[in-house]
């Protein structure tokens, strides 16, 4: 008997008939195809000690769909990174080449920050 609860947050039992749960849990958003997404490209240097990353903003998507990117972006470079809450870093200042890559695949790509 070992089945799969929902993570039920402390009601164990309701006598109302209509009573419907309601979870936190927000759906993961779907991704958006490529001509769809509005990406920013920028170079930062806050919070690293000085050193440049490139960062990429505004993906809308899943988390697994963001990931697999940030992995194409980061073999391109040749680089390390990470990717979380739509943004992907990308070490280095590879700009142009993460530009160059997406515009190439079809994603709506600009260059943003000073």
């Amino acid at each position: 008997m070992s089945q799969k609860r929902k993570n039920i947050s402390g009601i164990v039992y309701s006598t109302n008939p209509d009573f419907e749960y309601k979870s936190d849990v927000q759906p993961e958003a779907v991704t958006l195809p490529p001509s769809q997404q509005d990406l920013r490209i920028m170079l930062d240097k806050k919070l690293r000690g000085g050193k440049k990353a490139t960062l990429i903003t505004g993906f809308v998507g899943t988390n697994s769909d963001l990931a697999d990117l940030a992995k194409k972006l980061k073999n391109l470079c040749a680089a390390g990174g990470s990717s979380d809450n739509g943004e992907i870093i990308v070490q280095g200042d590879n700009r142009q080449k993460v530009m160059d890559y997406l515009i190439k695949n079809g994603y709506k790509a600009k260059f943003s920050g000073g």
